[in-house]
């Protein structure tokens, strides 16, 4: 057994390129071969698993929004803040130089949780205001967002505060937490943005959408 010890670069990467090298300059005698294992293979399982489980989360945080609104474009709208939460995760990840790995993927994982929570705070407002007061248009958004700006960057701040340490810790076990709260800072931070900003802006126009088409069906 040859044990190798990585530092400064992902797994993934060192064992294509080994895999490479060895293929190429080492020739094994018949009956023998060479397995790699460790880190690797945890690594190879551990996606295997991801493939699955990743559709199955985000499949269940679909019918959680749809069982609390009753509304398929509603569910759409707030399951948008999950593509704007991927957008910071990634790039702080390559801002910080690391690679993606199983804890970065399950960072991804958990922050789609917290990105749609804000998604349902805004949109719940949004719905609140238009029943209560007969809000619409611009004058709903504006009020509404602003209103529930609070709550959304306390939601955000108290997740930022509670990984910083992890994503700047270089100690034992550093190489797990820092992909992993990485993704999950670069990701609230990008998703609290835009969903105060690009959430309101999709809402407007689903409610012009649907106006048309309640006005067509009266017809």
């Amino acid at each position: 057994a040859v044990m190798i010890n990585l530092r400064g670069r992902d797994t993934e990467s060192f064992v294509e390129e080994a895999r490479a090298l060895v293929a190429e300059k080492v020739k094994m005698p018949q009956g023998y071969y060479i397995e790699w294992g460790g880190n690797f293979k945890n690594l190879q399982q551990a996606k295997s698993r991801l493939l699955i489980l990743t559709p199955i989360a985000f499949a269940l945080v679909l019918m959680m929004i749809y069982a609390a609104f009753g509304s398929l474009p509603q569910t759409l709208l707030i399951f948008s803040c999950v593509p704007f939460a991927l957008v910071g995760g990634v790039l702080n990840l390559l801002i910080m130089g690391l690679p993606f790995s199983i804890s970065a993927g399950i960072g991804f994982i958990a922050l789609s949780g917290i990105a749609v929570l804000n998604g349902v705070v805004l949109v719940n407002y949004f719905n609140q205001l238009r029943l209560t007061e007969k809000l619409t248009g611009e004058v709903l958004v504006k009020k509404a967002t602003s209103i529930r700006l609070r709550p959304v960057l306390m939601t955000a701040l108290v997740a930022i505060f509670g990984f910083l340490p992890m994503m700047l810790s270089s100690g034992i076990g550093s190489e797990v937490q820092r992909p992993l709260a990485t993704v999950v800072i670069g990701g609230i931070i990008s998703s609290t943005l835009l969903t105060l900003v690009v959430l309101p802006v999709l809402y407007l126009i689903f409610e012009k959408h649907m106006e048309k088409f309640s006005q067509k069906i009266s017809h």
